[in-house]
């Protein structure tokens, strides 16, 4: 168990003062089993009137609204978590579902809806062609399947960092051999798909100080869940050939990568007022 503190700094910078549009902040980790929130702040500047929900998912999302217009925008979130996962997890997969393929129950077809659908289109089946090779004979291991498929795509994907908004396609990822977290996670997530799997992305943070890692001791990072009959979601990140979640603390989960991004927001002026953004993560343990 690690006791760690987020602390995600975005900046927004104009050529001259402009009217910001309504922001929508996905900052504030989510709990579950193995993660306990012990505090989420978040300041903005110019001053704004937040109201918090929640989405489809379960996320918290804060609405960001303006009364001026300014040349800047900063969006600091501070949080402090508690994380228990452990690094090697062990996962009690339902019997029904051990071997792969297996049908899951009536009632998880219709509440995985299109989380169990492929997103992007493939008329040349070149993406299910590529997952079914991770297939190994009429009849495998499900838990075996899936990890081959995650430590396939960091095995023949490059990985390289994109500051510039945007996801890959799946066809775009596999076509160039290379791409960031959120391309990995929605590779690794539309080949589950084609291969029957119920599948959501989810953005969040990483923390490992080793530096082997590819991301420093803390990260915005994007991963993968698959839905299995026991576990349920259960964690994988294609980007470093890893299952469970030991040292990642969720922020947000969506269908799309698109639903799960820590900030969007638009603004109004001169098209050329736009000057460029900063992101600064910090990552500590206490």
């Amino acid at each position: 168990m690690v006791v760690l503190t987020i602390r995600h700094k975005t900046r927004y910078s104009y050529r001259l003062p402009v009217w910001l549009g309504p922001h929508r902040l996905m900052l504030r980790p989510r709990e579950n089993r193995e993660v306990r929130l012990l505090s989420s702040s978040i300041e903005v500047t110019p001053p704004a009137i937040l109201t918090w929900s929640n989405d489809v998912f379960g996320n918290a999302v804060a609405s960001a609204s303006f009364d001026a217009p300014a040349d800047a925008l900063v969006i600091d979130s501070t949080a402090v978590v508690e994380l228990a996962a452990e690094r090697w997890p062990a996962f009690d997969v339902a019997a029904s579902a051990v071997r792969y393929p297996f049908s899951y129950s009536s009632d998880e077809i219709v509440d995985l809806g299109p989380l169990a659908q492929p997103q992007y289109v493939d008329k040349a089946g070149r993406l299910a062609e590529w997952a079914v090779a991770f297939v190994r004979g009429s009849e495998t291991d499900t838990l075996a399947l899936l990890k081959d498929l995650v430590v396939g795509t960091a095995a023949q994907i490059r990985y390289q960092s994109r500051e510039e908004e945007g996801t890959q396609s799946p066809r775009q990822t596999l076509d160039r051999g290379w791409g960031s977290c959120r391309d990995f996670a929605v590779l690794f997530a539309e080949a589950a798909r084609s291969l029957g799997f119920g599948a959501r992305l989810v953005s969040g943070y990483l923390y490992n100080p080793d530096p082997q890692f590819r991301n420093a001791a803390g990260s915005t990072h994007a991963w993968a869940e698959i839905y299995l009959p026991g576990p349920g979601w259960v964690t994988f990140d294609p980007t470093h050939r890893a299952l469970g979640g030991f040292n990642l603390i969720p922020v947000a989960v969506g269908r799309s990568i698109a639903q799960a991004m820590p900030v969007a927001g638009t603004f109004f002026g001169m098209t050329d007022a736009y000057l460029g953004m900063s992101v600064e993560v910090e990552v500590t343990a206490q």
